[in-house]
């Protein structure tokens, strides 16, 4: 079993699912009481947020990069970024390791690729529905990308940012996402991929319209893949 690095923090409640799931999907595999080998570097996601919301790429690339390298130093043997919002510099990060990265938005659009879908409703935060860095790889494919409302995104990115990051859990914003995911299937979407790792732990498949893609338990099956099969 590789070594697999799990650059987290992002927030905090999302990394704990990612280690949950690594570990449940190594006993299914393997079963007895084989256990995920992880790493994980866990940042103080504030410092982040704050680079965010200022636009500062350059300062966000910076804390990613020191603890990409420190995961590499550490003896992992490829990582993934336990976050999608922070996808916006998962280019600089790859190039500032020598050890293979697992793209969240890369594996995500193989999946829905395999499954003939040729429309996508993407729910996010705003940074993430509002750059190509997380829409190309669907584009490459030929699979079209359908946004929430436009005065319905803040509400999406208030949810993420305001309770899941905290592991706060309200019916109200279920409903709601359950509105925006009816509206977008209403306007095409053959499928809605939740583009935000926490999102998951508020919506599951009977709260949308159509089939649904989580893009944690997506992240998790590459994962598991490269740490068990491939190589």
């Amino acid at each position: 079993m590789r070594l697999l690095g799990v650059l987290g923090g992002m927030g905090w409640s999302a990394t704990a699912e990612y280690y949950r799931r690594l570990n449940e999907g190594v006993d299914a595999r393997l079963g007895g009481l084989h256990s995920a080998r992880v790493l994980i570097h866990s940042v103080d996601f504030q410092p982040i947020d704050d680079a965010e919301n200022a636009g500062d790429w350059d300062a966000m690339a910076e804390v990613l990069i020191e603890a990409a390298r420190g995961l590499q130093a550490g003896g992992a043997e490829g990582f993934l970024l336990a976050a999608n919002t922070m996808h916006a510099v998962a280019d600089r990060i790859e190039e500032s390791v020598d050890i293979p990265f697992l793209h969240i938005a890369k594996a995500t659009a193989s999946r829905v690729e395999a499954s003939h879908q040729r429309k996508v409703g993407l729910v996010a935060t705003a940074t993430t529905m509002a750059g190509d860095f997380y829409t190309t790889p669907f584009e490459q494919r030929g699979i079209e990308v359908i946004l929430p409302e436009e005065g319905q995104r803040p509400e999406v990115d208030r949810i993420i940012y305001e309770e899941l990051v905290h592991g706060v859990i309200k019916d109200s914003s279920r409903r709601e996402l359950r509105t925006i995911m009816r509206g977008m299937a209403d306007r095409g979407a053959e499928c809605v991929v939740l583009a935000g790792t926490e999102i998951g732990l508020l919506i599951d498949e009977d709260d949308c319209p159509v089939p649904m893609h989580d893009t944690t338990a997506i992240h998790v099956d590459r994962a598991l893949d490269w740490m068990l099969t491939e190589g």
